[in-house]
């Protein structure tokens, strides 16, 4: 641990007065009043909201950033706070441009000028870890260049041992530690982070993400994912196709350019869905800085450093929550929080239901104008402390993410209602996880493993029969013709279930194979 940044944190927490938290949480007043007394000096008449984002931004990039996933994280975090921390932004001071060509030149050991024909000196986008510059491949391509900040892999290295730190002694001493898993959330967003420092990695992402939105059929996607070209990517340098496109925040400029922001809100909403339910594999970083619109009313999607997942049975929970909210059926919401082991078992389903629709009820049915996805969530965290409900830090990013979508949706048309514009999506998506779509897709895809297997089956069925029938028949003496009794028994009862099962096991290989004759004849 580097001692001179441990002393540096130290020293920002209570020029801030960032003690009273620790006091406040602790209920430690009187070592809150000494410290004041001690640090006279300070001025803490800013809210401790204010002063909590000031210090963030004073540690440096790495500590906005978790500022602003904390400010998703409204189960960790009174109001006041939560307010303050979503309002942090994450912009530095671009390096300088003989760093940048120092760091190109050693990751592909050649001069600049030999990589690229033209490269724009000036950043056209500077973050924590990375900045962006134009440029040309030797062919004329015009692409856009990422490149890592020096030493940045130290820094965040550092600071994310510090917060495993902060983490661990949260977990340790407070009461709420196990219930919201500081420890997982920060190894989450370690992950994440972790990620960001290899480009590849983010190169990697971009082209999974292009091919999930590769149009079938000669149908028209409705997102647009740049170009990587693996040759000039490197893990401190990243390649890509530039994209022209207007700020997805500029709405007089979009309609000006004739574009409809309603269509644009609508396909918003559906891409969201479909990244999350369809793919499982989302842009978890959809602030406006990221996306921009093309002429032609497509959305472009930019920098996937930040990428979201959810597994099968978290995207069916939610679709099902969803659904069941879209149907004002608060029972079901209850019960799938339930089943899903998002909340104790003993849980008291109908006062978990009279909670639920208390919360949600106000803004069913209403545009995006008058309600806010920020307050239902915080209503939603503040009840999901009285039940104990057990964080998922798997779906931080989707918190996250629903926030970015609120707040894009209401840039370009608040009046839209996200209800009916995401059920549609949702209904078809049950039907081919329920229905005989999905009974199709499953054998589809798990044919190749029934064919390859089923010749084998009667032999081991029959070996896993013999080992049993063995170990019954390994028993004391005094038992012995009880159990042979039994074991008969029981190789009968497991013979009749071996005629069963290789009797499904070859409709399952008909059907497989039906299957593949309706693939190939559509």
């Amino acid at each position: 641990m580097h001692y001179f940044r441990l002393l540096t944190i130290i020293f920002v927490i209570f020029k801030f007065g960032l003690d009273e938290f620790i006091a406040n949480h602790f209920n430690f007043k009187p070592l809150y009043f000494l410290l004041k007394c001690l640090f006279f000096w300070r001025n803490t008449e800013e809210p401790r909201g204010v002063r909590l984002r000031l210090a963030l931004e004073k540690l440096g990039p790495l500590f906005v950033k978790f500022g602003q996933m904390l400010s998703t994280r409204r189960d960790l975090l009174p109001p006041d706070v939560a307010e303050e921390l979503a309002k942090l932004q994450d912009k530095v001071p671009p390096f300088a441009f003989a760093d940048v060509q120092k760091s190109i030149e050693a990751a592909f050991c050649l001069p600049l000028n030999q990589v690229y024909s033209q490269f724009d000196t000036v950043a056209v986008a500077s973050a924590s870890v990375a900045q962006v510059h134009f440029a040309h491949l030797m062919d004329g391509q015009e692409v856009a260049v990422k490149v890592l900040r020096p030493g940045i892999a130290k820094v965040i290295s550092q600071d994310l041992a510090l917060l495993k730190s902060l983490a661990w002694l949260l977990q340790t001493v407070s009461t709420e530690g196990k219930r919201l898993k500081p420890m997982e959330v920060v190894e989450e967003f370690a992950r994440h982070t972790q990620h960001e420092l290899d480009l590849t990695l983010e190169a990697a992402n971009c082209s999974q993400l292009s091919r999930n939105f590769k149009p079938k059929n000669n149908d028209k996607s409705t997102l647009l994912i740049p170009e990587v070209y693996w040759d000039f990517c490197r893990r401190e340098v990243m390649t890509m196709q530039r994209m022209h496109g207007t700020p997805v925040s500029q709405v007089e400029v979009l309609k000006n350019k004739g574009l409809s922001l309603s269509q644009l809100a609508h396909d918003g909403v559906e891409i969201f869905f479909t990244q999350v339910f369809r793919d499982g594999f989302f842009h978890a970083d959809m602030h406006p800085g990221n996306i921009q619109v093309a002429d032609d009313g497509r959305f472009i999607a930019l920098d996937f450093g930040i990428m979201g997942t959810l597994n099968d049975t978290d995207k069916y929970y939610l679709a099902r929550n969803f659904l069941a909210f879209f149907n004002r059926d608060y029972r079901d919401v209850a019960v799938a929080h339930i089943e899903s082991g998002w909340v104790p078992a003993d849980t008291n389903v109908e006062e978990l239901e009279i909670n639920i629709r208390a919360i949600c009820e106000p803004i069913f049915n209403k545009p995006l104008k008058d309600i806010s996805f920020g307050r239902t969530l915080l209503s939603l965290f503040q009840m999901s402390r009285r039940f104990g409900v057990v964080i998922q830090p798997q779906l931080v990013m989707l918190q996250k993410t629903l926030l970015n979508i609120e707040g894009l949706g209401r840039d370009l048309d608040p009046n839209i209602d996200l209800w009916q514009s995401a059920k549609p999506f949702l209904k078809r998506w049950m039907s081919e996880q329920i229905g005989w779509r999905s009974v199709a897709n499953t054998l589809k895809k798990e044919l190749p493993f029934i064919l390859k297997n089923t010749p084998q089956m009667p032999r081991l069925i029959h070996q896993f029969l013999s080992q049993q029938t063995t170990a019954e028949q390994q028993v004391p003496l005094q038992a012995s013709i009880d159990a042979l009794i039994q074991a008969q028994h029981k190789q009968a009862r497991w013979q009749k279930r071996l005629t069963i099962m290789i009797g499904l096991l070859l409709l399952l290989q008909l059907a497989g194979l039906v299957i593949i004759g309706f693939t190939i004849r559509f």
